[in-house]
């Protein structure tokens, strides 16, 4: 009846890509309410009845038990306003009430009459580990315990409630948050979380949903439209926003007719040591699948055969070392330049780069060994042209931010090195995150068989080839991941996870591109295939 799966990249206006705290969230149910004309019970009843329907819509009538845990204040809120449609529907419906405090919110109260009035079987009250109900494996288990309000992780008996929730083997809905999961903060105790099948998020996304730490706790969600103000929420600075194909569209920039190869710019990547050119070779052909009009690769002279051999569309310039970079390139000025591909960490090479940063005024990306030199010698920074995009694995992030306490910790550092140095920076992960300042990016691209040798060097070579086409650099790092990813999505596709190499991402590319292009009708359709039923 339900099956899970993981997140998808979905279509959403402008309002439902912005990620908010727990704060605004709070006042924009209170402004909801003022400019309105509702009470907070009427905003209460709305969210209910959202997922109400959704559950109607799955079930459409099969008499399955369904259990439903409230918490005590408006997450249980919700939960009652849920139970109760699904009893006037004609649902099996055993409602929970979690009493962990004699504090009871307003609203909770208020549905905890109406559903009074709607069924003759009164939810039943659990105060202790003797009161948990008998679940079986085909019931279906609702979780509307604690919302995004929760301060501390649950504990005592509660802890136990949702350790006894996890261990059963249902299906497990969670109404806004998986109860013990805080929407935009680290996790205190991993032991006190409940492990949703799919949850059924109010308005936008919780940042939580797609951070290493705690995007396990959230394998799949959905946004339901609660109609909170949406100039309000529209005039604040999210916390975060993602990024999904209709974002790349926009920033995408149309090729004129009447143009030629110098039009789209001249990529040079430059890298390589004795045994590291297949790095070089991966990164100059995205460039070139990305749609620079001319590649060159700047390499030590032992590689001069094998990239003549492997890329016969990209030039080559030969360092006068035969295994290492010891020396740049004339004439920087006529190119868009990525660095530190196979490139090593000797001092000749980091003696070159700094004569590279000096030389070059554009920005520029930086990756691999480029990264792990800055690490060594600090003064890099210093002449790193403004706006150039560093493109670290969590290694390389660790050697130059320092280590950091949990994602959320990672990012404040991470923006605190943008600002200070006026970079931008790629966080790789399930959910790539790219930074600028204060404003955070998610991808919603990509699958778990990109972790592979290679496809780092191919994403350096693709936000290369799309700066070297007049893209600013904040849309050349967001629309690189996200084409990156999608090629690598078109590719998992074809082959499965564990078959991906890097080269069948850069083949994928052109598909990429052309996805963009798919009617918007066709792209839900697919969505809705690969959404639980």
């Amino acid at each position: 009846m339900f099956s899970t799966g993981a997140l998808t990249c979905r279509l959403f206006d402008d309002l439902y890509m912005r990620l908010f705290s727990t704060k605004q969230f709070y006042e924009a149910d209170a402004i909801t309410v003022k400019n309105q004309g509702i009470t907070s019970t009427d905003l209460m009843e709305r969210a209910g009845i959202q997922v109400f329907e959704w559950l109607h819509n799955k079930l459409k009538g099969a008499q399955v038990p369904i259990h439903i845990f409230c918490g005590i204040g408006n997450n249980g809120g919700d939960g009652l306003v849920i139970g109760r449609h699904l009893i006037t529907a004609g649902y099996q419906v055993h409602t929970y009430i979690v009493n962990y405090s004699d504090k009871r919110s307003k609203d909770f109260l208020i549905n905890y009459d109406r559903i009074k009035n709607a069924d003759n079987n009164w939810p039943v009250l659990i105060a202790s580990k003797d009161d948990f109900p008998e679940i079986q494996q085909e019931d279906i288990l609702i979780d509307a315990i604690f919302g995004i309000g929760l301060s501390r992780p649950p504990s005592g008996w509660v802890k136990e409630l949702i350790q006894f929730i996890n261990d059963k083997e249902t299906f497990t809905l969670s109404i806004d948050m998986p109860s013990g999961l805080y929407p935009d903060k680290p996790i205190e105790d991993t032991e006190a979380i409940v492990k949703s099948d799919t949850t059924l998020t109010f308005q936008a996304a919780k940042l939580s949903f797609f951070l290493p730490g705690t995007s396990q706790y959230a394998p799949y969600f959905e946004v339901l439209d609660i109609g909170l103000d949406a100039s309000y929420l529209m005039s604040v600075t999210p916390i975060a926003e993602t990024f999904h194909i209709q974002d790349a569209l926009d920033r995408y920039k149309m090729r004129e007719k009447y143009s030629h190869k110098g039009t789209y710019g001249h990529s040079l990547i430059m890298g390589g040591s004795y045994g590291k050119m297949g790095a070089v070779v991966l990164s100059a052909k995205a460039a070139l699948r990305t749609g620079t009009g001319l590649a060159t690769v700047f390499i030590p002279k032992c590689g001069y055969e094998i990239v003549q051999t492997a890329l016969p569309e990209a030039m080559v310039i030969t360092d006068e070392s035969d295994e290492l970079i010891s020396s740049i390139p004339k004439e920087l000025e006529e190119f868009t330049i990525g660095v530190g591909i196979g490139m090593g960490t000797h001092e000749r090479s980091i003696n070159a780069l700094k004569k590279l940063f000096k030389g070059t005024k554009t920005p520029m990306v930086i990756d691999a060994d480029a990264i792990n030199s800055i690490s060594l010698e600090k003064d890099l920074l210093k002449d790193l042209p403004k706006d150039s995009i560093l493109t670290p694995h969590p290694g390389e992030l660790k050697r130059l931010i320092g280590n950091w306490k949990n994602d959320y910790n990672k990012i404040e550092q991470v923006k605190s090195y943008c600002k200070k140095h006026q970079v931008i920076m790629i966080i790789k992960g399930a959910h790539t995150l790219t930074v600028q300042g204060e404003n955070v990016f998610i991808n919603t691209s990509g699958n778990p068989g990109m972790a592979t040798a290679g496809s780092g060097d191919v994403l350096t070579g693709m936000i290369t080839g799309m700066l070297s086409q007049g893209y600013k650099p904040i849309d050349a790092a967001l629309i690189g991941v996200f084409v990156h990813g999608l090629a690598g999505d078109i590719a998992s596709g074809n082959m499965g996870f564990e078959a991906i190499i890097a080269s069948d991402i850069i083949e994928n590319i052109g598909n990429a591109y052309m996805e963009l292009f798919r009617p918007t009708e066709e792209i839900e359709n697919d969505q809705q295939k690969e959404s639980p039923s």
